[in-house]
């Protein structure tokens, strides 16, 4: 989900994922190795008399998603590397295992068990996408192994199917996320469309856990406040002909088109409108808010998207994040999610730290378990902002940032907090 403003996007991509501007990305993998002479325990590799715990890093790497996949492990391994530079952890030494998902459950699946297998690795960041997660929640719980997402924004992942009932249940307490969900991004973005007296929407969705998630409490909250849904269309997220929907949506008379889903669809979607003469915005979340959807739609023209977070480069406590992720010389964009990447990450380093730190110095044999509780209760200011979760493990961090596209670019309209 993922532009000028890199690492502002989500879900199931994306959130599979759903994201928006303040945001930025932590990629690693956590491998733990204690030698027994030390008493620690034998979960990991001497490493000069020393430990090495590995941070794994769940995210597309490769496919149409890989934009903010690799946004995701560069930040997340950045982490890793200052942490060692800093020794944050007397005696830690971190190291990065990242694994390419390509953006769907299956492999994501087949990853979480790989990473559950390495006893050294003791966290993970990811994964981009809210379906992904879906596959991954139960292997992690199981193991005892904390996952902390810069990305999804699936409400049910933290607050059960029920949530949206106001029964609300913490499925797994092994997962955390830094982004905010799709039940504050989607009515966010009603709020703005209603505001701008854009008041006859035509929703579309990619049927992704992320894309229908997001435009479902989209719904909820538009026609609450008196808008008119005048059409609705499904999409399969491969599709690139939209001919039929964009006849649809130019019959209903819209004043502005919702997406839920992700920029590969999305860009397409919104350039085959207005080649059609529809020149009504465009408007989705944090899956679309990335340079990859303008570089797709040479129309963007006056598009929107919401992203979680405040924009990552107006926060004083990212520009050293910014400074650091352009002197280390990675060569792909830190994107929407870069600032939460690096965030994940850190609320790792962070549990670790205060695990090795109760147990004088070394990683305890039921270390897994103990890092899940240490991250509950961390607090720590990171790249976009105050670092820390609540009961359900989702961030407490719930500003929102739309963007439009003006002159070629993600420029930021508004940010706020969502009043429900």
């Amino acid at each position: 989900m993922s532009g000028p403003v890199p690492f502002l996007r989500k879900g199931t991509l994306v959130r599979n994922r759903s994201l928006l501007v303040v945001s930025l990305a932590v990629v690693g993998a956590l491998s733990v190795s204690a030698c027994g002479s030390r008493g620690g325990s034998k979960t990991g590799t001497d490493n000069a008399g020393g430990t090495t715990v590995t941070i794994g890093v769940d995210a597309p790497l490769t496919g149409d998603l890989s934009a903010l996949g690799l946004g995701i492990k560069n930040s997340a391994d950045l982490a890793a590397k200052q942490a060692n530079e800093k020794n944050e952890v007397p005696g830690v030494t971190f190291k990065i295992e990242a694994l390419d998902d390509t953006g769907k459950p299956a492999p994501g699946q087949q990853n979480a068990t790989q990473l559950v297998a390495d006893k050294t690795v003791l966290g993970v960041v990811g994964p981009l996408n809210s379906s992904v997660a879906q596959s991954m929640q139960q292997i992690f719980n199981d193991a005892n192994l904390v996952e902390v997402s810069p990305a999804n924004t699936g409400v049910a992942l933290s607050q059960g199917e029920k949530w949206a009932t106001g029964v609300k249940a913490r499925p797994f307490k092994s997962y955390f996320r830094t982004a905010t969900t799709d039940a504050v991004q989607g009515p966010f973005a009603a709020q703005y469309l209603i505001g701008a007296a854009k008041k006859k929407v035509f929703l579309i969705d990619d049927q992704k856990t992320y894309g229908a998630g997001l435009a479902a409490t989209f719904k909820g909250e538009f026609t609450k406040l008196g808008g008119t849904i005048v059409g609705e269309e499904h999409v399969n997220p491969d599709d690139r002909d939209f001919s039929a929907i964009v006849t649809k949506v130019k019959a209903a008379g819209a004043d502005a088109v919702y997406y839920g889903g992700e920029y590969p669809a999305a860009g397409p979607l919104s350039q085959q409108l207005k080649d059609a003469g529809v020149s009504i915005p465009l408007m989705g979340g944090d899956g679309i808010q990335s340079d990859e959807f303008i570089k797709l739609n040479n129309k963007a023209e006056g598009d929107l998207a919401t992203s979680v977070g405040l924009p990552v480069e107006q926060l004083p406590s990212a520009a050293k994040f910014i400074a650091d992720y352009k002197a280390a010389g990675y060569k792909d964009a830190y994107e929407t999610y870069g600032g939460y990447s690096y965030d994940s990450a850190w609320a790792i380093i962070e549990g670790v730290k205060a695990v090795v730190a109760a147990n004088n110095g070394k990683v305890p044999s039921d270390a897994r378990a103990k890092v899940i509780a240490a991250v509950q209760a961390v607090s720590f200011n990171g790249v976009t902002g105050t670092v820390s979760f609540d009961e359900y493990g989702d961030t407490t961090n719930k500003q929102l940032t739309v963007y439009a596209v003006k002159a070629g670019k993600w420029a930021v309209e508004k940010s706020g907090t969502f009043a429900g």
